[in-house]
């Protein structure tokens, strides 16, 4: 008997050495986690990867054996490592524009903007045009003096920059101020007309004040009086700003970035240096063009997981309608902080149902920017519209922001299929003056309802909207469980997420918000190797603690694409 125990005995530890000479090794491997997969089993320990995939998953002894002479082997000791986060709706050009001027998000007055102004003319050439961006008028700690409609004037930015004209874009993208400089060379005065979809405010006595919002943007023309760069001068420039965008979001622990709106040499620029492994994140891009650039190039655009998953251009973004914050969402009802004024449709409804069509036609998905009640309204119609025979829910077409709801639309979400991409930290950041827009009864019916969209059987996913606001999936993660502003207080606290599905906001239903749920999302054996570390369990840490958690490892396809210094 014992010598029949000492021949199964030499049996399996042979067999166990054949495994081991025969399973190839892995590129990467981690050990020692709190992996939580979000598929079954939700827990283990360790994770191989192999060729971008992951290979295996279970307890670190089961894994170390994928562990060759060239393997790259991460022991985090005990620390959280969950799927990539998705970001849900961003703007990929824009975060690497961001870094190349002024940044005004954290300046807490507009005599604060203005010095930074002053300073930046100073080391300006002549005739140089600064820009800037991430100002908002609702967060400053004091209403400047004089102003209209709680906008600042122009005339202390005139006096810092008279010769170099400035152009400050809004945080959120949808209104920004001028000097006088701007306006002069871009041949604006008290005489022009306000163009469809958007206005500029004016002074008591008709002058333009700076301000101009949504489409008047537009009537800026920057640049202008510039010499043009050369070719090769633009196309650095152009390849700069994506290099500056990858590096940040991999360093927020974003390994897949749904950019909300490119254009098509965005698009051809992105997947050249794709090529050259320039990009170190995945990106999922929706076209933002014309109708009658659609119309020519739908076809020829639409890509899959081109270069190892690394690009997918399946989407068209349009925008219905512009932010709550410079009063352009387009409202059902008046503000409460401005009778008569129901906001702004930047974008002609038909001119949005023809897009329907388009993307009906090419087999893409219709992502439309809406804010107000109203522009959600009218998407949904447009949405039903165009589902008539079909099978909506398959076409997974998305509202970008959804962010104020009347309460008979909430359940179309659910009924018709429609996902609602949202931003949890837009949430606490606009909540000091949803009420003054809104007036409590709306804000409390509709406004950030994620609860009462889940529960309409709408699918939920989460992002930033940067560089309106710092990429980091972990601050707007802590707002959208939290909903705690800045205050102390809680911004009706029965629409918070759990932290499960906080989480699962940022991961498996952004990925099936861009089609792409079984090859990322959660960690399992066969999808993309996207993963990130973090220093501190998320799912486990007193709330309070969820701000101050630090991405160790951002890993794309099994490399790891940024490390904590």
């Amino acid at each position: 008997m014992r010598g029949l125990f000492t021949a199964i005995a030499i049996a399996v530890m042979g067999a166990a050495v054949l495994i081991s000479q025969t399973t190839p090794p892995a590129d990467l491997v981690i050990l020692n986690g709190k992996i939580v997969t979000l598929e079954t089993p939700v827990e283990v320990q360790a994770l191989a990867a192999r060729g971008g995939r992951i290979v295996a998953l279970g307890s670190s002894a089961e894994i170390k054996r994928y562990a060759g002479p060239a393997t790259e082997v991460i022991d985090v000791s005990g620390q959280l490592v969950i799927p990539g986060f998705i970001e849900g709706h961003g703007h990929f050009t824009g975060v690497g524009q961001a870094q190349l001027q002024l940044n005004l998000m954290k300046a807490a007055s507009w005599d604060e903007i203005v010095a930074m102004v002053a300073d930046a003319a100073k080391k300006a050439k002549p005739g140089q045009w600064i820009y800037g961006r991430g100002w908002h008028q609702e967060k400053w700690t004091s209403v400047p003096s004089p102003n209209v409609e709680g906008f600042p004037t122009h005339d202390s930015l005139s006096r810092v920059s008279p010769d170099n004209p400035v152009l400050l874009t809004h945080a959120s993208g949808h209104a920004s101020f001028a000097n006088a400089k701007a306006m002069q060379l871009s041949d604006v005065d008290g005489s022009t007309a306000n163009p469809p979809g958007g206005d500029f405010l004016k002074d008591a006595a008709g002058r333009p004040t700076g301000m101009f919002r949504e489409t008047a943007s537009r009537l800026i023309r920057a640049g202008t009086g510039e010499p043009d760069p050369t070719p090769a001068e633009a196309a650095a420039r152009a390849r700069r700003v994506l290099e500056l965008a990858s590096a940040e979001v991999v360093s927020k622990g974003v390994t897949s970035f749904q950019d909300a709106g490119s254009s098509l040499a965005d698009v051809d620029l992105m997947k050249a240096m794709i090529d050259e492994g320039r990009i170190a994140n995945r990106l999922w891009v929706m076209l933002r063009v014309s109708n009658q650039a659609l119309a020519a190039n739908l076809a020829k655009y639409k890509t899959i997981d081109y270069g190892g998953g690394f690009l997918t251009v399946r989407a068209i973004k349009k925008a219905i309608d512009g932010a709550l914050g410079s009063r352009g969402a387009w409202l059902l009802e008046p503000y409460a902080d401005k009778p008569g004024d129901t906001g702004r449709n930047t974008t002609p409804v038909a001119e949005i149902a023809e897009t329907a069509r388009l993307a009906l036609e090419h087999g893409y998905q219709l992502c439309v920017h809406a804010i107000g009640d109203r522009a959600n309204r009218e998407t949904l119609d447009i949405f039903e519209q165009a589902f008539k025979g079909r099978d909506g829910k398959a076409l997974r077409w998305r509202v970008e922001h959804a962010q104020h709801l009347n309460p008979g639309d909430i359940p179309r979400f659910g009924r018709l299929g429609v996902i609602a991409s949202m931003q949890g930290v837009h949430c606490t950041s606009d909540a000091p003056y949803v009420l003054a827009r809104l007036g409590p009864k709306r804000a409390e019916e509709g406004a950030y309802v994620w609860q009462k969209l889940m529960q309409s059987g709408a699918i939920v996913s989460n992002g930033t909207d940067a560089p309106v606001e710092d990429v980091s999936p972990i601050a707007s993660y802590y707002a959208t469980v939290s909903r705690r502003l800045a205050d102390g207080s809680i911004f009706y606290p029965n629409q918070r997420m759990s932290r499960l599905e906080a989480l699962k906001s940022y991961t498996i239903n952004a990925a099936y918000a861009a089609f792409e749920e079984e090859s990322k999302g959660t960690l399992k054996v066969g999808k993309y190797a996207d993963v990130v570390v973090l220093s501190k369990d998320i799912l486990t840490v007193p709330e309070n603690e969820i701000p101050t958690t630090e991405v160790r490892y951002t890993v794309v396809g099994g490399k790891i694409r940024y490390r904590a210094k």
